[in-house]
């Protein structure tokens, strides 16, 4: 069987017009994921435990710049794009998070790393979870992020009360056919800068570059309508959960990462009825993006968590 093939210069970038930043430390790869170029950020010890990184709406892997340098001294660590996110291809098809999950793990296969940590947030989470159902003898544990998961940790009816709607009404927004797509097309630096700046603890958590950095991810091309498609598959990503937990629940060590000004109050106790070993931390002074809110706070629960379950 041929290797998937690894490159590590921007000649095989998928989205070239979108500027490639770089993380001291770390280098730029792209591999073959079961016919879907994915980019991935590498760095650390090669001979450490490894741990993969997936980042959510509306980031990319620059999610974790943060964390990863705090890990790099342990760790083997490695922060994919997603499919349709920062400098991985935009593919037609279905977005449902066991169909990205494997093309996820084939990544981390055609890095050559046989068994690994997941760290996930948001929508990463979803795609996590998912992989953890399928994968499981892969991985040696999972820490999942303020996320609402489908099928097991999302509401099913959006609130309609003002302190609570705000944090959850693009679930259905995105639902909605090409509505979405005409409203923010040539506006998604505004809609990415309401996104980073409400659901923050502290509204200046990013900076004007960040969000512009960002915003330039979904706009490029085939970036909103990947982004949208995880929304509008989740239904089929929930119905697909539900089946896997049908046949067994995960017995992996699983993380449950809350913060105090979150979307989800306690991350474990949500996971808990399908996760045999699941464990919590809630991270103070925080909102939804945990790790540009709080890095150390971040990688410190994340090294607990391995050294623990080690």
């Amino acid at each position: 069987m041929t290797a998937p093939a690894i490159t590590d210069h921007g000649g095989d970038n998928p989205v070239p017009d979108l500027p490639l930043h770089d993380l001291a430390g770390f280098t730029h790869r792209w591999v073959d994921a079961d016919g879907v170029r994915l980019h991935a950020v590498e760095g650390g010890r090669p001979d450490g435990p490894a741990v993969v990184l997936l980042a959510g709406f509306p980031q990319t892997w620059w999610a974790w710049r943060k964390v990863m340098p705090a890990l790099a001294d342990r760790f083997h660590v490695i922060a994919i794009d997603l499919p349709g996110q920062g400098h991985s291809e935009r593919p037609d098809g279905s977005y449902d998070t066991h169909t990205v999950a494997a093309k996820v793990h084939a990544a981390v296969n055609a890095l050559g790393v046989p068994t690994y940590w997941l760290v996930a947030h948001d929508i990463g989470a979803w795609v996590a979870f998912s992989l953890a159902l399928t994968y499981e003898s892969r991985l040696r544990g999972v820490a999942l992020l303020d996320a609402g998961i489908p099928g097991i940790t999302l509401p099913d009816a959006i609130p309609t009360d003002p302190e609570k709607a705000w944090k959850t009404w693009h679930f259905a927004f995105h639902l909605v056919p090409d509505l979405p797509e005409t409203l923010l097309t040539g506006r998604e630096r505004e809609y990415v800068d309401w996104f980073l700046k409400v659901k923050t603890f502290s509204p200046d958590t990013f900076d004007d570059t960040e969000i512009e950095q960002y915003a330039m991810s979904l706009a490029a091309d085939g970036g909103l309508r990947a982004a949208l498609a995880y929304y509008r598959d989740a239904a089929e990503s929930a119905r697909k959960n539900h089946e896997a937990l049908e046949r067994q629940h995960l017995t992996l060590p699983v993380l449950g990462i809350s913060s105090s000004h979150g979307s989800i109050p306690d991350m474990a106790a949500s996971i808990g009825p399908w996760a045999d070993n699941a464990t919590g931390v809630v991270v103070p002074n925080a909102g939804h993006f945990i790790p540009d809110e709080q890095p150390d706070a971040v990688a410190a629960a994340l090294t607990d968590f391995i050294a623990g379950s080690d």
